[in-house]
């Protein structure tokens, strides 16, 4: 038992050492290599080292995966994964932006990286490609184009501020080239339109000075469009309200969701009514309380495009927008995607919005009632939204008297929005619209 215990030890130690060379023998021994005494028990012996020491060498021989490279491996498998996914984005808004229509503006002036610009947003009254002839008539029983909704949009991406200036329908400018000899010296502004949006970029630059970056056109069918691929906007009626032309019917009060159709009527209004103390009471200011109802329409729109999350919706939305909707050629999709990017967060409440001043003017007999723009107030509100931008007009309008009147030279009495260091917008004082105008509401 004693010698036994002494030599089993070095046994197995020889046959680890000679694992190697007992193991090359085996191999010899079963491809008939060469004759070699106990065949039977050597081939046995290479067997048994195949199925542990070999075997443990060829285990010990694999690369193992550390947790770091596992790491590594995933993280970049998901980085290519999002390269892949953001390619597919980037192509499918590609595909939708080249669906929208574009517009020549030959004169507008190219926007300077990260300054502020200004958009000049039409809602046309076209009829052309309209479905709902009912409602609003067919284009060739209302024939040509006319801007029902003249908007200037000052952005300012540094402090992620919006401004609004509104210019009346009826405001009474100077017309500018084949305009003049169509519509005479002076006219209401969206008459300009009827020539196409270059000839308003025109007529908006003459007048006031403005230079226009970028145009947005939008028209019946667009504007619905829209709202119906976002699900519709919520809008909070104090009153029952309806409006004959353009076929407003609220019947309910309380915040209430607006389809495409019913919001469009909201934003056409113009011969606004409302019941209160048992009868129909008429909204005597006609534009200005369009434009009032228009501003909080937007508002509800910037609501509701942010709270819509879901792939579908804002596929529905964006795929939308080549319907009734045209922008100009300078407007790329890459500063389409950096406004977006910008303004996710945009508060509609920052956003301000204006009319420029206007006055009552009986100088034009031919034109019926129209508006001329008031000095100085209209000049102090442009150079306070746009600043040094303004140019000098080369073809000022016409004040109440019916002469043209060259703008007073003023300097800026308030200070842009700003953000605050919580990110959010100051923005100046604004009167708050009468009790029986629609607001922005969330439903409960």
């Amino acid at each position: 038992m004693d010698d036994g215990s002494r030599r089993n030890p070095r046994s197995r130690r020889e046959r680890v050492a000679n694992a190697g060379g007992l193991e090359a023998l085996g191999h010899q021994v079963e491809r008939g290599a060469r004759p070699v005494a106990n065949e039977t028990g050597l081939t046995r012996l290479g067997e048994r080292v195949d199925a542990s020491g070999g075997a443990k060498r060829r285990r010990r021989g694999r690369a193992k995966w550390s947790g770091r490279r596992k790491l590594i491996t995933a993280l970049t498998s998901l980085v290519v994964l999002g390269a892949l996914a953001v390619a597919a984005g980037y192509g499918y808004l590609r595909y939708r932006y080249d669906q929208i229509p574009k517009i020549s503006v030959s004169d507008e002036v190219a926007a300077q990286s990260g300054q502020p610009f200004t958009i000049l947003v039409i809602g046309s009254d076209t009829r052309v490609g309209v479905t709902n002839t009912k409602a609003f008539g067919s284009a060739s029983e209302v024939t040509g184009q006319r801007s029902d909704v003249v908007q200037l949009w000052r952005v300012t991406p540094s402090t992620k501020s919006l401004q609004i200036v509104s210019i009346p329908r009826d405001t009474v400018v100077t017309m500018i080239g084949q305009d003049a000899q169509q519509f005479g010296t002076y006219n209401r502004i969206n008459a300009s339109f009827n020539s196409g949006a270059n000839q308003l970029v025109k007529t908006i630059t003459d007048n006031f000075g403005i230079p226009i970056n970028h145009v947005v056109e939008v028209d019946f069918e667009g504007f619905m469009g829209a709202v119906n691929a976002l699900g519709g906007v919520y809008m909070n009626f104090n009153y029952p309200a309806k409006d004959a032309y353009s076929g407003l019917d609220i019947t309910t009060t309380g915040c209430q969701l607006l389809n495409g159709t019913q919001a469009l009527a909201v934003a056409r209004a113009r011969h606004y009514e409302y019941y209160a103390d048992g009868y129909w009471q008429y909204d005597p200011t006609s534009d200005f309380g369009r434009i009032q109802r228009q501003d909080a329409f937007i508002r509800s729109l910037i609501t509701a495009a942010k709270s819509k999350v879901n792939p579908l919706t804002v596929n529905a939305f964006v795929g939308s927008l080549h319907e009734g909707i045209e922008i100009d050629n300078g407007l790329g999709l890459n500063e389409l995607i950096g406004l977006a990017e910008t303004y996710h967060s945009f508060n509609p409440s920052s956003l301000v919005a204006q009319t420029l001043p206007t006055e009552s003017s009986s100088a034009f007999g031919g034109l019926g009632d129209v508006l001329t723009v008031d000095q100085p107030a209209a000049q102090q509100m442009l150079v306070n939204v746009f600043g040094p931008s303004l140019e000098t007009p080369a073809d000022p309008p016409p004040d109440a008297s019916g002469y043209p009147q060259p703008p007073p030279s003023v300097t800026a009495t308030t200070a842009p929005p700003t953000s605050s260091s919580s990110g959010a917008t100051t923005t100046p004082t604004t009167t708050p619209p009468p009790s029986y105008d629609p607001t922005p509401c969330t439903p409960s």
